[in-house]
Formats: C-alpha cells, sequence, structure tokens
C-alpha cells in the first residue's frame, strides 16, 4: 500500500499541478514589472495581475488543505497559505502602493512559497476543524500570522531606508514610497491589529481549551514561542505608547517577535513534520 507521502505526491501529477506553476509565474511577472528601473506599466496591471494571482492561488490551497478526509495543515500547505494570506493582507492595506519596495519582497517569497506543496508531505489532519471554534481560532491566528509577517517584512525595508536616509544616499520618496513617519504610523497600526488577534488566539487557546481541542491546555515549543512573541510585541507597543519608541528600536522588536511566532508555528511544522518525519 503506497504511503501517505506517495499518494499525496501521486494526487499532485494531476492538471492541478499548472495552477501551482501559474501561481508563481503570475507573482514572478508582477514583481517583474515593478522591479527598480523597470520601464512603467499600465498603472492597473501589476494590480491585475497580482488579484489574478491570489485567485489562483485560492484554488490551490483550498484544493490542498480542503480535503475529503479533513483540513490539511502540513508544513507546505500552512506555508502556502500563510504566503497568500501575506500578500492579500499586503494588497488590502495598500501597502504595495505605501511601500513599492515591498512587493519586490513579498511576491518572489509568495511565487516559492507557492511551489513548495509540489514536493509532497505526509498530510496533517487538523482534528478538530468542524468545530466552529477551532475553524474560528484557526482563521484567527493565521490572519494574526500574515499581519505580523508583513510587518516585518516592512520593519526590514524601513530600517534599509532609514540607513539610506542617514547616508545620505536617497530620500524614501524618491523610492516611490511615502515619508517615513507615515510609513511607522502605518506599521505600528498592523502591529496592534496584529497583537489584538495573537491575543484573541492565545486567550482562546488557554480558556477554551477543551471546547477547542478537546483536551486541557499543554505547553508545547509553539505555544512557548507564541507566548514570548505575545510578550515582545505587548512590550514594544508600551513602549511605544509610553515611551514613544520608534526607529531602529522598534523596527527591531517588530522582526524579533514575529521571528519568534515563525519559529512557534511554521517553525514546530518544518522540525517535526519534515525534520522528524512525524
Amino acid at each position: 500500500m503506497p504511503s501517505p507521502r506517495a499518494r499525496r505526491a501521486g494526487s499532485l501529477r494531476q492538471p492541478v499541478i499548472l495552477l501551482y506553476v501559474a501561481v508563481a509565474a503570475l507573482y514572478g511577472l508582477a514583481a517583474w514589472l515593478r522591479r527598480p528601473g523597470a520601464p512603467a506599466p499600465a498603472p492597473s496591471l501589476p494590480a491585475a495581475i497580482i488579484a489574478l494571482a491570489l485567485v489562483v492561488h485560492a484554488v490551490t490551497v483550498v484544493h490542498a488543505v480542503f480535503t475529503p478526509d479533513g483540513i490539511d495543515l502540513s508544513f507546505p500547505q500552512a506555508l502556502s497559505l500563510v504566503a497568500w494570506l501575506t500578500v492579500l493582507v499586503a494588497v488590502v492595506s495598500g501597502l504595495f502602493a505605501k511601500l513599492p519596495a515591498a512587493g519586490n519582497v513579498i511576491l518572489p517569497v509568495a511565487a516559492a512559497c507557492a511551489l513548495v506543496p509540489l514536493a509532497g508531505s505526509a498530510p496533517h489532519r487538523f482534528a478538530y476543524a468542524g468545530e466552529t471554534m477551532a475553524a474560528a481560532h484557526i482563521a484567527v491566528a493565521l490572519v494574526g500570522y500574515a499581519l505580523f509577517t508583513v510587518a516585518a517584512l516592512q520593519a526590514l525595508l524601513l530600517a534599509g531606508l532609514e540607513k539610506r536616509l542617514h547616508s545620505g544616499i536617497t530620500r524614501p520618496e524618491s523610492d516611490g514610497a511615502l515619508p517615513l513617519l507615515t510609513l511607522e504610523r502605518f506599521l505600528f497600526r498592523l502591529v496592534a491589529a496584529g497583537f489584538v488577534l495573537l491575543t484573541l488566539t492565545i486567550a482562546s487557546g488557554l480558556v477554551f481549551s477543551e471546547e477547542v481541542f478537546g483536551k486541557p491546555v499543554t505547553f508545547t515549543h509553539k505555544s512557548v514561542f507564541s507566548v514570548l512573541g505575545w510578550a515582545t510585541f505587548a512590550i514594544l507597543l508600551f513602549g511605544r505608547w509610553r515611551y514613544g519608541w520608534r526607529g531602529r528600536r522598534a523596527l527591531y522588536w517588530i522582526i524579533a517577535g514575529t521571528a519568534l511566532l515563525i519559529l512557534g508555528y511554521l517553525g514546530s511544522k518544518f522540525v517535526s513534520q519534515v525534520v522528524l518525519g512525524r
């Protein structure tokens, strides 16, 4: 009898494999059209390509995650899903317009993540996905992760822009971006929204663990990293409110908090499912 990994790989040999390639190609094309120094295309062309990529990507996510046997949240599917949500958040929030360079990072990364499920993996079914509270818990958590991912990528770009500005190399406006202070305020709105969702995720997991997962709360690597990430963002937002933290100090806190969350969710999945093969 073929193994789950083999069955999964076999299912991806169907024509749907072309959709995965199409998603990566569309993200790549949009990034290429938006590259620095490229001739300016029609303003609506990159936006239309990204919108089409999101639709096709959504089809691949639904096909891979929502299977007849239940919801598959194995590492490749989770990575692709988070990538889709990240692009969606960037589009809906207007980040690509406020900070055009963000597209040069987010879109190629999303293209690569969209192809990861083609490598195949053993399914990792979520046993309680049929429960309303469990589904809400997953949805809130994933949107929160996407918000923090976008915030971290923006923080990295802002750190680079600030360094260039202090070196007198260029002004952010010359790159088509808004002023740094405006971008920073937008960044903290993303962080605040993500923090609210992360708080709801942790609270629902702690208070309603038996209703959501059918068992009392247990402290795993994922929960420890999640709490550490929450504490990092709590300190950052308090420092911003009380002491006016900004600039590189705030940006590094955002990157560190997001890294903890990624280690807790995707990192734990990668180690347990890919490295250890559980």
